[in-house]
């Protein structure tokens, strides 16, 4: 069974590209974003990596820790970062888990129970590995998307999605499609609209059932 939204994330020790860690301490108070690969020195997770790494002032500013794994050792993962950087221009300023065994993949139902990586492995032995996982602090699962080994996420939208579940667990909302920062959100319908008034102001009734208003 696949984890769950609200469901408390499995904790795990691993090594890392920055030394071990316990996962739910290394996590503490902050908001988490787990994101797999299956293999190192492969092009696509290249390109992932390189926009995570640019995107490290944006995590920072929303007390976002990110966490990258892949089925590969510690000192792979520590020459492939050189690789990052020379692509992408930024440092890899976050840990990358060493999974070798498979361990955390398949603690976060990333790969079937019988998994295992045989010698001479190809990134098609962990083809469904590319998952991105979305931890809050309180170490539930708020979001998760898994892709396809030959698509490339969008890691703009994964900015996008942690940006409105931060605002919405923050004020009570819920986001429209397509939302970002500074547009208006929307009352939850179990709101009523004298309650609505009190906490948010003047709002738009555009149907009786979906009600917008801008946070302050």
């Amino acid at each position: 069974m696949s984890l769950r939204i609200n469901a408390v994330v499995p904790d795990f020790d691993a090594e890392t590209s920055q030394g071990a860690i316990r996962f739910h301490d290394w996590i503490g108070d902050n908001w988490a974003i787990l994101f797999s690969h299956p293999k190192d020195f492969t092009p696509v997770c290249t390109t992932e990596f390189g926009a995570v790494a640019r995107l490290n002032d944006e995590w920072k500013k929303r007390g976002t820790k990110v966490i990258g794994v892949s089925v590969d050792g510690v000192e792979d993962h520590k020459r492939w970062a050189g690789d990052i950087e020379t692509y992408s221009g930024s440092a890899v300023g976050f840990p990358i888990i060493a999974d070798e065994g498979l361990n955390v993949s398949k603690l976060f139902d990333m790969l079937p129970e019988d998994a295992y990586l045989p010698d001479g492995r190809t990134p098609a032995d962990s083809a469904t590995v590319r998952s991105v996982f979305i931890i809050g602090p309180d170490k539930k699962l708020k979001l998760s998307m898994t892709y396809p080994m030959s698509v490339g996420r969008n890691f703009a939208e994964i900015l996008r999605a942690l940006d409105a579940l931060q605002a919405t667990e923050k004020h009570g909302v819920a986001t429209p499609a397509d939302w970002t920062v500074g547009q208006d959100v929307i009352i939850p319908p179990s709101v009523s609209n004298d309650d609505a008034r009190d906490k948010f102001g003047e709002f738009d009734a555009v149907l009786p059932y979906l009600r917008k208003t801008r946070l302050k």
